[in-house]
């Protein structure tokens, strides 16, 4: 093989480890922004509805992040793909689980993880 190929393939998968775990810091960025919100609603203070709207909003942010780790998981499947065939030494393939890559989960789906 191309050590050309098997760099870039290392320079690849390098970069999409970093992409998913920056997505994953989004996701937790918003599940913490989220508890504040909520914690900080229940001051006695504070109206029961306040800042609802902005929380569906960040609901639908937190929806977009997952959608976004999905499909960064499909990008990787893809890349471990292409790897197969051009870098066939081993460690740049990762294989991923078809679960990963669903586009919904259902109650099912979840109690088989």
């Amino acid at each position: 093989m191309d050590s050309a190929i098997y760099s870039d393939a290392l320079q690849i998968k390098k970069l999409v480890r970093e992409a998913e775990a920056l997505s994953d810091e989004t996701m937790l960025a918003c599940a913490k922004l989220k508890q504040a919100m909520l914690q900080a609603r229940q001051n006695p203070d504070v109206e029961v509805d306040t800042g609802q709207r902005a929380i569906l909003r960040l609901a639908q942010a937190e929806q977009q992040a997952m959608s976004m780790s999905t499909n960064l998981l499909r990008v990787h499947d893809e890349l471990s793909k292409v790897a197969k065939v051009y870098a066939d030494k081993p460690g740049v393939p990762t294989d991923l689980e078809p679960s990963a890559l669903a586009d919904t989960v259902t109650p099912q789906k979840l109690e088989n993880v």
